[in-house]
């Protein structure tokens, strides 16, 4: 079960004019530092701080090494892996790694001998630091150390150890095909096999062999055109060439999961997108010849093995392939929902299941009980994690983390972590009860505060629309709005969904086939769509009127801007825009023209939100909080320098006339009274 934490302090600071904004800055980046005092007839800008926004030890991957396992962080700075004891269900070791910016581990392997942990790590920028790994796990007190980079594939997502210790690794960074790499331990060198797949835009899936290794591949992310689906390729060791030999059936789906060698098979595992996961059981000796089963889930992942089954986790459960029988079953067990599984290792008759939620969940497999271990109870050091999807409303505020929901009461200011799967995208508060928009194809969510329990799913979308982007409340409908993405296909959907009648709708593409709904806002029963293109090319920036109710199109206007659609708000008469490379424009809901443009890159570049708050749309980028006026629409600092820690997109949302967002790793409150 998961501890409730309360924060102990809460810092009121209040400032006026610019002066009062720069002294902003540097109290709330020092504790206890002396407020200043705002001028009555300026504006006033009051800044209170919640304490930290989601603190967990959370996590992205698994392994068992001996009696130990392994887990690796996630969203956490500095990352770090810890040693979870099996025999004493304590954690006995941990290991931080000098890794930025914004850090999470995917990938973990094991040499053969045990003696090595390998780690590989995902980024969110390039500084020029190792990106790969070791541990020695017989001096676990002292810390792992860098010993390679690959190149410009920044994100390691997979790791494998050939029996003869060479470490292989693949992964990639938009934009670029994902190369094979290779860790000679003998000499220190790590090197670029070449590129198996010019047409995927990511591998997350490694496997070795004395004589060859397998690379997985797709467009899991950054999908549709020409990128390619499912991939599977041999290289052979000695000949330093790639075959392609993915089965038949794989390649519609949208990319390879995961692969694991058990016994004399090749386990491959896929994505699924218009239709579930699939599971290959290959023949090493032989690879033409192979089972393929599909699987209850949009994932087939984590394998591991007794002598009669393959067991594995997709995003519904733990199931097990039958070796004989060729079949797949659940493995049923009397513990609770295991949320996103990150490992999954068999030992005696017992299957160790890493989730998301931050637990360790054994399972007998013969007598169908389990021991669930929180880690935070076991010893993890628990740390403010960066945040996701923001709301606020009924007395709390949410901030979304991964597998969990932070709720923040403002009377007491006590903060309870709720189990919510995947990751809280966005969010709104509807009559006191939550909705989330949940990543990855996980619909939409509700909680109920007054009622108690966790959050529940209430919604459920065809997996192909799998990213909510952004949500608005449509009060004249009464329809919750989200605007998707669809990673594997490209393009997006708008979803809308009831809560007085529990009915939902997707509406598919109704900007293009190209261009995801990165943003909405509503007016008087319309829904404004705001349009991006994650691809190179294509169209991007379009702007469409729909109808929630029916999905009909009212009208759309091009804005011709170089960068798509990040955020929309609407104040009056008028539909705000910001672009991802700093553009505002303003559109005349009335004329249905481009009204004004002008350059906010001072404040805004990359992802944005924008919100309306008080007759005023106010704006948050990863560096600043900043309003529009409402005449002349001049861009106007809130709060600067605010660089708030989002795994995604930065996010603000306003409640009661104030406004809510992160500073740093912390929720804030802003009230914020703009000269008029």
């Amino acid at each position: 079960m998961t501890e409730p934490f309360s924060t102990t302090r809460r810092r009121l600071l209040q400032f006026g004019g610019a002066a009062g904004l720069a002294a902003a800055a540097n109290s709330l980046a020092a504790p206890g530092a002396a407020a200043a005092t705002a001028s009555s007839r300026g504006p006033r800008t009051t800044v209170t701080d919640l304490g930290p926004a989601v603190v967990q030890y959370s996590l992205m991957s698994g392994l068992l090494v001996g009696d130990t396992v392994y887990i690796g962080s996630r969203n956490l700075a500095p990352a770090r892996v810890i040693g979870f004891h099996l025999p004493t269900r304590k954690v006995v070791s941990v290991t931080d790694l000098d890794a930025a910016p914004d850090p999470t581990i995917q990938a973990l392997a094991a040499d053969p001998t045990g003696r090595y942990l390998y780690i590989g790590v995902l980024l969110k920028g390039d500084q020029g630091k190792p990106n790969l790994f070791r541990w020695d796990l017989t001096t676990p007190d002292k810390p792992a150390v860098g010993i390679g980079r690959t190149g410009g594939d920044r994100d390691i997502r997979a790791l494998a150890v050939a029996p003869d210790g060479t470490v292989y690794a693949v992964g990639g960074v938009t934009g670029t095909p994902p190369a094979l790499w290779e860790y000679d331990p003998a000499t220190g060198a790590t090197t670029s096999l070449g590129v198996a797949n010019p047409l995927a835009t990511e591998a997350e899936a490694v496997a070795a062999t004395d004589t060859a290794v397998f690379v997985g591949s797709g467009s899991v992310l950054v999908g549709g055109g020409d990128a390619s689906k499912a991939a599977l390729f041999a290289f052979d060791r000695t000949k330093r060439t790639f075959t392609s030999v993915v089965p038949k059936e794989m390649e519609q789906d949208p990319s390879l999961r995961c692969l694991g060698v058990v016994g004399g098979n090749l386990v491959v595992g896929t994505s699924g997108g218009a239709d579930p996961a699939k599971l290959a059981v290959m023949d090493l000796a032989d690879l033409s010849s192979y089972t393929v089963v599909s699987v209850n889930g949009t994932t087939a992942k984590c394998f591991t093995a007794d002598t009669d089954r393959i067991y594995f986790a997709t995003d519904t459960g733990v199931y097990s392939y039958s070796l004989a029988d060729k079949a797949v079953s659940a493995v049923e067990f009397d513990g609770p929902d295991l949320g996103e599984i990150w490992g999954v290792d068999h030992t005696d008759g017992k299957l160790e299941v890493v989730s998301a939620y931050g637990f360790v969940a054994e399972i007998d497999l013969a007598a169908g009980t389990s021991v669930i271990t929180d880690l935070g109870t076991a010893g993890a050091p628990a740390d403010a994690e960066a945040g996701m999807g923001i709301a606020a409303g009924g007395g709390y505020v949410y901030v979304g983390g991964t597998g969990t929901l932070a709720r923040h009461d403002l009377r007491s200011g006590a903060v309870v972590n709720l189990r919510a799967p995947g990751e809280v995208k966005d969010a709104e508060v509807i009559g006191g009860r939550l909705y989330t928009g949940q990543y990855d194809a996980l619909g939409i969510w509700e909680y109920d505060p007054r009622a108690g329990g966790q959050p529940h799913q209430i919604a459920q979308f065809p997996s192909v629309q799998n990213r909510p982007m952004d949500t608005s409340w449509d009060p004249a409908n009464k329809l919750l709005l989200l605007g998707v993405q669809s990673d594997t296909e490209g393009g997006g959907a708008l979803w809308t969904y009831a809560p007085r009648t529990g009915k939902s709708t997707s509406y598919v593409n109704p900007i293009d086939s190209v261009q995801l709904v990165a943003a909405v806002a509503n007016r008087d029963g319309v829904a404004y769509l705001g349009g991006d293109n994650e691809a190179a090319t294509g169209a991007r920036g379009t702007v469409v009127a729909v109808d929630p109710v029916t999905g009909r199109e009212l009208w759309r206007l091009e804005t011709g801007q170089q960068k798509g659609v990040t955020a929309l708000a609407v104040q009056g008469r008028h539909l705000y825009g910001l672009t991802r490379d700093g553009v505002l424009f303003v559109i005349d809901l009335h004329t249905r023209q481009l009204l004004h443009t002008a350059d906010v890159s001072s404040v805004s570049r990359g992802y944005a939100a924008l919100v309306t708050n008080r007759g005023t749309v106010y704006g948050v980028s990863i560096t600043t909080l900043f309003r529009f006026h409402p005449k002349t629409f001049a861009v106007s600092t809130v709060v600067p320098g605010i660089n708030g820690i989002w795994y995604s997109e930065p996010h603000v949302n306003a409640h009661d006339g104030k406004l809510y967002t992160l500073r740093g790793h912390n929720l804030v409150e802003v009230d914020d009274r703009p000269p008029r």
